[in-house]
């Protein structure tokens, strides 16, 4: 018996990079001395632009502001999600990004770093889903 890898169609919910195949691209984010990490709707529209930087599809935002500081925002794509939580007291935010299919999840780190005006950026990425061959 011959273990070859299957055959898996290019299709757009998966993400092919080379010969490689899997579900999806998680970015894992940590912004240090990051501002405007307490302002709802500037994180909102942070994760829009992200969004549309990166090709994807938003399907739904919904944020909380805690109190007395910091916020929780995700954004629903169609490929999967960017979440957002902050840390305003002590000028950080982590970010989630996984997306499948024809995007580029890497296009939102610029727009993060502008967002919050910090260059102090740290990225973790994990290739999700990976094909078995």
């Amino acid at each position: 018996m011959t273990n070859t890898p299957p055959t898996v169609p290019h299709t757009t919910h998966l993400t092919h990079n080379g010969e490689d195949t899997y579900a999806g691209t998680h970015l894992i984010i940590d912004l240090h001395n990051a501002q405007n990490l307490n302002n709802r709707t500037h994180i909102e529209q942070a994760l829009r632009d992200a969004t549309k930087a990166t090709g994807a599809t938003l399907l739904s935002l919904h944020s909380h502001h805690f109190s007395p500081q910091g916020v929780t925002a995700m954004a629903i794509l169609a490929e999967s999600h960017i979440s957002c939580h902050t840390w305003p007291e002590i000028g950080f935010a982590a970010f989630d990004i996984f997306m499948c299919g024809d995007t580029d999840p890497h296009a939102a780190i610029p727009v993060l770093k502008a967002a919050f005006a910090t260059d102090d950026i740290h990225v973790k990425e994990l290739h999700r889903g990976q094909l078995r061959r």
